[in-house]
């Protein structure tokens, strides 16, 4: 009977109508959804099913075609996981590591899972086919050979069905196609480099244009403070920067804004970079607003000759409530020479210079109060990271931001849609400075909930010892993320995926991290840990006398993980947790090894001591209940610190006025001591690894010595935990 699907016009659903015409389906197609719609299929029961692989699960298991969705339970297992993995070709930084993942996998097999095609095959073929113009330059080359045989190998099978499938929607949708040139503002041939970048916009949903931008003649710059370690915030305006200068063959320039002596230091300037580079942005050169001062001066002289700007010493709280409420100022009306002679204190940083403050002469009475004369240079007698204690005045941002970026030639400057107040004041500082104007692009700032991006409340996370250092794991710096554990593939299709929008959005952590599962659960190696509290050791009757070794895969799916030593004993270590689940006469399954009939369970005072069992070989994987992980009884066994963190801050959100000091976690940060493998000695710091059952985890401490403990941070899966303060 004929099933229906439905889907958004721009994301059919391209496995799912393969999948249905290979195994010979009737289905119709409705192209009607919203966009952003997940697919449904309605049956003729009138039940409806909803998402690509829900869909997928349900062909599979009406077709007549042999093991369409595997044959067991194992196998359905595996080709589970291929159809999570599908969407990985979708992340576009990440394809061709997808790619190499596949291509590996398929050095010695014919298809993904088992002997006969199954949705698996189907669902891959399909992600790669949907890439258009990226796959096929990709196949044409002499890369990833093993998957371009099989992806041949599917074709020529059921060609009929699949070229029908790909003709109606792969080019109706045009994903993987280049635009050409013509297609963005200007003119020219689209090079390598910026059609990988077009391309990449395409799978990730991401698509839009810099107004009045033209090809080759884009100039932009990313300037942070330096005052602290790039955090997710800044990621995204650098990853912005990143992506229209490669979109429209640019440049793109790094440009420390160091006007304030007082919170900035050389330090910072070189975890920026670090961070910059580990970000993968490739710019022209690094700049700094300082090399500037001696030109910014003469600029402020010159407008304050002509009268466009005039010293102020009126009192900071007096001056803040003046422009609240629209006054004129005192001295808004000296002359040039009483304005001068203030100009010569402050640089002079003298006593009476230090009173007083240069402003912009615009409009005092401007319903728009960043016009209603802004500061453009303070006194600061403190030493400069740069260039030390040769200034004893500053310019502001305000000032200095729209001057530098007109010298430098910047084209588009991007900046966060919280500055949109301010831009009549940045345009209107270019028009009285003479200078070049600078079209301004705006987009929304990232913010994430329980999470501070306040260079200065982090700082005092730092300065009171609450963490580590700006690279603690609990920090939403970038060098903080990357140790718990984030790829920097996840963190790009994370920004990316939101595009340059202008609303204010509270992001969820969880979506982050999902994406970072999707990139590593395909190729990090499996190992295997115990918590050490109350373990209980399984012995088996007739284990092996002597110990004995089978090597094995770290990845059942991944062979470039390599291999492992797995020792097999009669004296095996359990959880706890895990022994307290079985009943006397259970039949468990010992992962990577078999099953096991406990015969006896020991206690004292209630808590279990020791279990007694029996390997039982010839029984079925599939009829436990319980599938535990082990290990050997052996000195060869490693000791572990797992760490699991939270949220620094107990609110998703602060309310405007809310101090964060009233907010604080009590409980971020626990450890659990745990025994490993003897395999996880060979670990390197930042290897990201899975402990069967127990999630995944990124080395920070690599194996030193016996005495010390390895330390495993634990990597959030996308998953909502519970909060260390509630489960403990």
């Amino acid at each position: 009977m004929e099933l229906s699907v439905s889907f958004p016009v721009d994301n059919p659903p391209l496995s799912v109508i393969a999948a249905a015409k290979i195994a010979g389906i009737a289905l119709s197609t409705d192209a009607s959804l919203p966009p952003g719609s997940d697919p449904i299929l309605r049956l003729a029961s009138g039940e409806v099913l909803q998402g690509t692989n829900t869909l997928l699960w349900h062909i599979g298991s009406i077709a007549t075609l042999p093991s369409f969705y595997g044959p067991d339970r194992l196998e359905a297992e595996q080709i589970d996981k291929w159809l999570e993995f599908s969407s990985v070709f979708l992340s576009g930084s990440e394809f061709e590591n997808a790619c190499a993942h596949v291509d590996g996998h398929l050095i010695l097999r014919t298809l993904l899972v088992g002997f006969n095609v199954s949705i698996a095959d189907i669902a891959i073929w399909s992600a790669l086919a949907g890439t258009g113009q990226r796959w096929e330059s990709l196949r044409k080359s002499k890369k990833h050979q093993n998957l371009v045989r099989w992806f041949n190998s599917i074709l020529a099978e059921y060609g009929d069905a699949l070229n029908e499938v790909t003709a109606a929607y792969v080019g109706k949708r045009g994903l993987g196609k280049v635009p050409a040139a013509k297609e963005i503002v200007g003119s020219g041939n689209s090079k390598d480099s910026s059609a990988g970048v077009l391309q990449k916009e395409n799978t990730t949903g991401f698509e839009i244009d810099l107004p009045g931008a033209k090809v080759g003649e884009v100039c932009l710059r990313f300037a942070p403070e330096p005052s602290g370690y790039l955090h997710i915030g800044h990621s995204k305006a650098a990853l912005l920067n990143k992506y229209f200068a490669e979109r429209y063959q640019g440049r793109l320039l790094i440009r420390f804004d160091d006007t304030n002596p007082s919170k900035e230091s050389s330090e910072f300037v070189d975890n920026l970079l670090k961070d910059i580079e580990t970000l993968d942005i490739k710019y022209e050169k690094v700049t700094y607003t300082s090399d500037y001062f001696d030109d910014l001066m003469k600029m402020a002289e010159k407008l304050i000759l002509e009268g466009k700007a005039y010293a102020d010493d009126t009192p900071r709280e007096q001056m803040q409530k003046e422009r609240m409420d629209g006054i004129d100022s005192r001295c808004r009306n000296n002359t040039v020479e009483e304005n001068m002679a203030m100009w010569k204190e402050m640089i002079a940083g003298s006593e009476r210079g230090l009173q007083c403050c240069v402003r912009g002469r615009l409009d005092m009475q401007d319903p728009n109060k960043s016009l209603r004369d802004p500061v453009y240079y303070r006194c600061n007698l403190d030493s400069h990271h740069r260039i030390g204690s040769k200034y004893k005045v500053y310019p502001t941002y305000d000032f200095a931001c729209p001057f530098v970026d007109s010298v430098e030639g910047i084209t588009h400057a991007l900046r966060a849609s919280e500055y949109h107040d301010r831009n009549a004041q940045y345009h209107r500082i270019l028009q009285d400075m003479g200078l070049r104007d600078v079209q301004i692009y705006e987009f929304s700032r990232l913010n994430m909930v329980y999470t501070l991006l306040s260079k200065r409340k982090l700082l005092w996370f730092v300065q009171n010892g609450k963490v580590d250092g700006w690279d603690d794991p609990r920090f939403p710096t970038v060098q903080g993320i990357v140790r718990r554990g984030l790829k920097i593939e996840a963190l790009i299709q994370f920004i990316l995926q939101q595009g340059a929008s202008k609303n204010l959005n509270l992001m969820e952590w969880d979506k982050l991290w999902t994406i970072n599962k999707k990139i590593i659960d395909p190729v990090c190696p499996r190992h295997t840990a115990v918590i050490e509290e109350k373990s209980v050791i399984l012995i088996l009757e007739n284990g092996p006398e002597k110990p004995f070794v089978r090597i094995i895969p770290r990845h059942k799916k991944y062979e470039p993980a390599g291999q492992k030593a797995t020792t097999y004993t009669n004296r095996i270590w359990l959880d706890y947790a895990d022994a307290s689940s079985i009943t006397e006469g259970e039949e468990v399954t010992l992962m990577d090894w078999g099953n096991a009939i406990v015969k006896e369970i020991k206690k004292e005072d209630g808590n279990i001591t020791h279990l007694v069992g029996v390997l039982h070989p010839e029984g079925s994987v599939k009829t436990t209940k319980l599938k535990l992980t082990w290990l050997p009884d052996t000195e060869e066994l490693v000791h572990l610190s797992l760490l699991e963190f939270d949220y620094l801050i107990k609110k998703k959100k602060l309310e405007e006025g809310e101090d964060f000091l009233d907010n604080l976690n009590p409980c971020t940060k626990h450890e659990t001591l745990a025994l490993g493998d003897a395999n996880i000695r060979n670990l390197k710091r930042g290897e990201i690894i899975q402990l069967e059952r127990k999630g995944y985890y990124r080395c920070d401490v690599p194996f030193l010595r016996p005495s010390k403990r390895i330390v495993l941070l634990a990597i959030p899966d996308g998953r909502q935990q519970a909060s260390l303060n509630s489960s403990r």
